[in-house]
């Protein structure tokens, strides 16, 4: 049970992000209210109001952004993107909650047929979606692509690429010192400071010791990060004069080691395989590989849909390298496999909330197979509709980077698209692993994108418009910024 402090904390984030657009440029106030306020805020702590989603550690600093922006400073928002499959995308992600919902006004029953008398009971039950829960879906999906929508504007630029590397790296730095404590007497910071854990402490524990959690969901979700981080430290580091660059060197290296201590072997994994694509590749390269790992988050659980993964013959190669390994991943297949029979029932717009998309047993409701990847859950909550929407939303700006890069030299590129590009592609395919998607995803996405549009010849020919930093609530004009294209 969240303390005090949990709401206390997601009450003063609001004001926690006016003070940073009031002190930062706008590039670098965004992004640390979003990041700062997935890093900090209490995880599952919500304010539960009538008719809207909760209010939580997501939805609190996206909506404080964007009412500071309109409220609060003088820019003009330009939230629409320049491409229309883009649009249509952003559209379909927000309005699918419609069909979703009134294709699922019936509740799931949980029955038990009494054998000494013919009568069946009803044990438990999961109420249908009504009309009002569309009103409170549709908040919550336009609230999702707010961090995306004002990334794109705002974040697309040289200035906003390498603001975003350089807060991934200040974050990790700043998170590594109570991680390292979590790491030598178990992971108790939540505890500490909110009151309560968040997640099953057996699964910390990893390898004879623990690995940290910090205010995050899960291990897995923290050791992503700092996987992140690492990329991001070695693209500053490339960027560096050579005669400067070995101070950011060390702080990868120290970065790659609190990896390591993270205990994950997926974000270890790709850790290890793409710190020197980061420094040595040329930047095309980096994007294209990125584009490939986007191409294969998304047509993955198209094949794993039809059957054609041939799960077992890699389950058994696994095997042969680590059993443990193994297991875990027949267990993930084998509940892949069971919730996308359920899937299958309603595959256009899906089951809705509620956890109807779950196996449950049939007699008592209790859950009995956990959705692992993101995929998994956006399929089965959301249906084809949905799946395509969100994917597409973080897939696209990958694809249409790559299409503006083609042809280009690297001095005609942002030294920073490359590992940008790559974090937010190693982030597409872990989340065919793991439900990690999160605000600062839909961030990098949408710089990406508005990264993209600039590459666009057609973009580069509109006219320009000149912003200057809007301040807040009256303080003095700052120096002259380049943001999105028209």
């Amino acid at each position: 049970m969240p303390n005090a402090i949990a709401y206390l904390m997601l009450l003063i984030w609001p004001a926690v992000c006016l003070v940073l657009f009031r002190t930062l440029k706008v590039e670098r106030a965004l992004i640390w209210s979003i990041l700062g306020g997935y890093l900090v805020l209490p995880p599952l702590a919500e304010f539960n109001l009538p008719l809207v989603p909760g209010l939580d550690k997501v939805s609190i600093p996206n909506l404080s952004v964007l009412a500071i922006l309109i409220f609060g400073t003088r820019y003009k928002l330009r939230l629409w993107p320049e491409s229309r499959i883009v649009r249509l995308l952003v559209v379909g992600l927000v309005l699918c909650a419609i069909p979703t919902v009134l294709t699922n006004r019936e509740p799931i029953l949980f029955q038990v047929l009494r054998e000494a008398e013919p009568i069946m009971f009803i044990v438990d039950a999961l109420p249908g979606q009504s009309i009002r829960d569309i009103g409170s879906v549709l908040i919550a999906q336009m609230l999702t692509i707010v961090p995306f929508l004002l990334a794109r504007q705002f974040l697309g630029s040289d200035e906003g690429l390498r603001e975003i590397l350089l807060a991934l790296t200040v974050g990790a730095i700043v998170y590594s010192i109570p991680s390292l404590v979590e790491i030598q007497v178990s992971p108790q910071m939540n505890i500490w400071v909110y009151g309560f854990f968040q997640h099953s402490f057996e699964q910390t524990m990893r390898a004879g010791g623990y690995r940290p959690i910090m205010f995050l969901p899960h291990g897995l979700w923290l050791a992503l990060f700092v996987c992140t981080a690492v990329l991001a430290a070695a693209a500053l580091a490339r960027a560096q004069p050579v005669q400067h660059r070995w101070k950011a060197v060390l702080w990868t290296l120290y970065l790659l080691g609190f990896l390591v201590l993270c205990k994950s072997a997926a974000s270890i994994a790709y850790g290890f395989a793409l710190l020197p694509v980061v420094f040595f590749a040329p930047r095309r390269w980096q994007i294209m590989l990125a584009t490939a790992f986007a191409l294969l988050a998304v047509t993955y659980p198209m094949l794993r849909n039809l059957g054609a993964i041939p799960t077992d013959a890699i389950i058994t190669q696994v095997e042969q390298i680590n059993p443990a390994r193994a297991q875990s991943l027949e267990y993930r297949f084998d509940n892949e496999t069971q919730l996308l029979a359920r899937a299958a029932e309603k595959p256009a717009f899906g089951w809705s909330g509620w956890g109807r998309s779950l196996i449950r047993d049939p007699e008592d409701g209790r859950i009995i197979s956990i959705p692992d990847g993101r995929w998994i859950i956006v399929f089965g909550t959301f249906g084809w509709l949905g799946y395509l929407a969100e994917f597409g939303l973080l897939a696209l700006p990958l694809v249409l980077t790559a299409r503006g890069a083609w042809g280009r030299s690297d001095a005609e590129i942002s030294p920073y698209i490359g590992a940008v590009s790559l974090i937010l592609g190693v982030t597409l395919v872990d989340m065919l692993l793991n439900a990690t998607l999160t605000p600062v995803t839909w961030l990098i996405a949408g710089a990406v994108l508005g990264y993209a549009e600039r590459l666009n010849p057609r973009v580069q020919k509109a006219p320009r418009h000149a912003l200057r930093h809007a301040p807040v609530m009256g303080t003095p004009p700052a120096r002259p910024v380049r943001h999105a294209l028209r």
